[in-house]
């Protein structure tokens, strides 16, 4: 875990990146949409993690949809990351939570490069720029920038773009960012926990994995050659979850040998053994909005004794840049276990 001067300085750093900051708001994800539901875990999944969530009983599960541009300007339909953080309620108000993002990689590998990335990734006029010099970015590899959007006058993808072509690690996950799309629900899109985890079984092996929920009814985008909407998806989702319920597949990737277990930006091959670890049952979306997801301080390092950090410097980081935003926005405190603070 990073310490407490140098968490507050990267929540800080997003924080001075923004156009318009929002006191006690999320500086980033700021809008979304809380919804409760069910987990309940496949029958394979106990033997590969002893965790509380993964025993085959019922667990009451809280889950917050988001977009990824902070601040409260909504639009749900230009292409941007969204985000699922879930809450597990396990037994003794003990929780473990999974933050997924439609991002499949990350775009820094540690601290330092993040930090580098905000110096570089600012907020820019947006400008067109002419066919012929996308065409040559192409030749050249790199990603040409995108028109911009009716009413968008400021360029979020420009910096973010200079850092990729700088930085050969980042390309993947700035590519991503470019292309990602707006969903047509925010139940029809695949969210990827992109850090490493262990896992331990009940014989005490203990193995590399990485998380993603599958969205049950399939993955799709609004059409990109029509004019965006701003807001659709909360209606989307309760309309839906008022007809039938949604569902998301929990699955488990298991790493091998010579994967990058503390570096995101790094994707495992496909050929990985995946497992089907429980099916989350989405169906309600709450009248009072700030108890089922606005205050709800989720971590991606609070997790349930069976479930590990890796070695991921990102990861470790994000323990103490997401308590930082919760104290700075005054959220809930979580009852910890004190492995998690390792």
């Amino acid at each position: 875990m990073v310490d407490t001067s140098v968490a507050k300085r990267l929540v800080q750093a997003i924080i001075d990146n923004l156009p318009e900051p929002v006191p006690g708001r999320r500086p980033v994800h700021t809008i979304g949409v809380g919804v409760k539901g069910k987990f309940v875990a496949s029958d394979v999944a106990r033997t590969y993690c002893v965790a509380e969530q993964f025993n085959g009983r019922p667990v009451d599960v809280s889950v917050r949809f988001s977009n990824g541009l902070g601040g409260l300007e909504q639009h749900d339909g230009w292409s941007d990351v969204r985000g699922m953080a879930t809450r597990f309620h396990l037994s003794e108000g003990y929780g473990s939570d999974l933050i997924a993002t439609t991002l499949g990689e990350f775009f820094v590998r540690n601290v330092d490069d993040f930090f580098e990335f905000t110096k570089i990734a600012k907020l820019e006029p947006y400008r067109r720029r002419r066919w012929w010099l996308k065409l040559w970015d192409l030749l050249r590899l790199k990603v040409p920038p995108r028109n911009p959007y009716p009413n968008e006058t400021r360029n979020v993808d420009a910096g973010a773009l200079c850092y990729a072509n700088q930085h050969r690690f980042a390309q993947l996950g700035v590519f991503q960012v470019g292309l990602i799309g707006a969903p047509v629900s925010y139940v029809r899109a695949s969210y990827h926990a992109v850090h490493t985890f262990m896992v331990t079984a009940p014989d005490g092996v203990g193995r590399p994995v990485r998380f993603s929920w599958q969205p049950v009814a399939g993955v799709r985008n609004t059409d990109p050659e029509a004019v965006p909407r701003d807001k659709y998806l909360f209606d989307e989702l309760e309309n839906r979850l008022r007809r039938w319920p949604a569902r998301f597949m929990l699955m488990m990737t298991i790493g091998e040998a010579g994967d990058a277990l503390d570096d995101p930006t790094k994707p495992w091959p496909g050929t990985r053994i995946r497992v089907a670890m429980g099916t989350l049952t989405l169906i309600d979306v709450p009248k009072n909005q700030d108890a089922a997801g606005e205050r709800i301080s989720f971590n991606p390092c609070r997790l349930a004794p069976g479930i590990e950090v890796s070695g991921d410097p990102i990861l470790k980081a994000r323990l103490g840049a997401y308590e930082a935003s919760r104290e700075m926005r005054g959220g809930c405190p979580f009852k910890w276990r004190a492995d998690n603070a390792k």
